[in-house]
């Protein structure tokens, strides 16, 4: 089992700036690629950022120019770092982490945090 704790999120104005992170622990071994994910108010979850254990990143296209993935692979942790925010941009951002198994591999998720971008 892997246990993923997020923190960071807040109440910020529009031009602010956040920085999250999420740190796994329990059995951490194999844990490939990290990530954010997040859901607004009667909309689907989806992909903000993941990075890879050799640090490879892939973003959403409409976030590239304002959010950062990055990760500490000796703190298990990975952090997103959020510039210029929008209203719009207000959700809950859950933290990912994909584990490689014998069989395939399995996802983990964090509990949420909240992000609320005010104008």
């Amino acid at each position: 089992q892997v246990q993923l704790v997020e923190s960071g999120g807040g109440l910020v104005q529009a031009g602010g700036s956040l920085r999250l992170s999420c740190a796994a622990s329990g059995n951490t071994f194999n844990i490939n690629t990290m990530g954010w994910y997040r859901q607004a108010p009667g909309k689907q979850r989806e992909l903000v950022a993941v990075i890879s254990s050799g640090g490879s990143t892939h973003y959403a296209d409409s976030l590239k120019d304002r959010f950062t993935i990055s990760r500490d692979n000796a703190k298990n942790t990975v952090y997103l770092q959020m510039n210029s925010l929008k209203p719009e941009d207000t959700a809950v951002y859950y933290c990912n982490a994909n584990q490689l198994r014998a069989w395939g591999t399995f996802d983990y998720w964090g509990q949420g945090t909240q992000v609320t971008v005010s104008s």
